[in-house]
C-alpha cells in the first residue's frame, strides 16, 4: 500500500449537503477498493487561480489515504466520470 493525496473541486454551486456527499462517495470509492483513508480536511470555497469553464471559485478538499498502486488508475476513472467535480489531482506521497 501507498500513501497518496487526493485533492478535489467540487463546483461552487453544489449545496453544502451534495458536497458533504461528494466528499462520501469519495471515500467510498477508496474504501471499496480496500484503501485506508488517513485524513479528509475541507479547505472550503476558495477561488480558482484561472477559471475552469464557467466557474471561478470551487470548494476544495484534501483527501490523504493508502491505496495498493494497481488500483489508484481505477480509482483516478471513477474520479472522472463524477460531474460535479471540476478538477481533480492524485497523488504519490514519497
Amino acid at each position: 500500500m501507498r500513501d497518496y493525496e487526493l485533492t478535489i473541486i467540487i463546483k461552487p454551486d453544489v449545496t453544502d449537503d451534495d458536497a458533504t456527499a461528494v466528499v462520501e462517495k469519495v471515500k467510498t470509492l477508496i474504501g471499496d477498493r480496500k484503501g485506508e483513508i488517513v485524513e479528509v480536511k475541507p479547505w472550503g470555497k476558495k477561488k480558482l487561480a484561472y477559471p475552469i469553464g464557467q466557474y471561478k471559485e470551487g470548494n476544495y478538499v484534501l483527501t490523504k489515504f493508502k491505496l495498493d498502486p494497481s488500483i489508484a488508475k481505477d480509482l483516478d476513472a471513477s474520479l472522472k466520470l463524477n460531474e460535479k467535480i471540476i478538477r481533480y489531482l492524485l497523488i504519490k506521497v514519497e
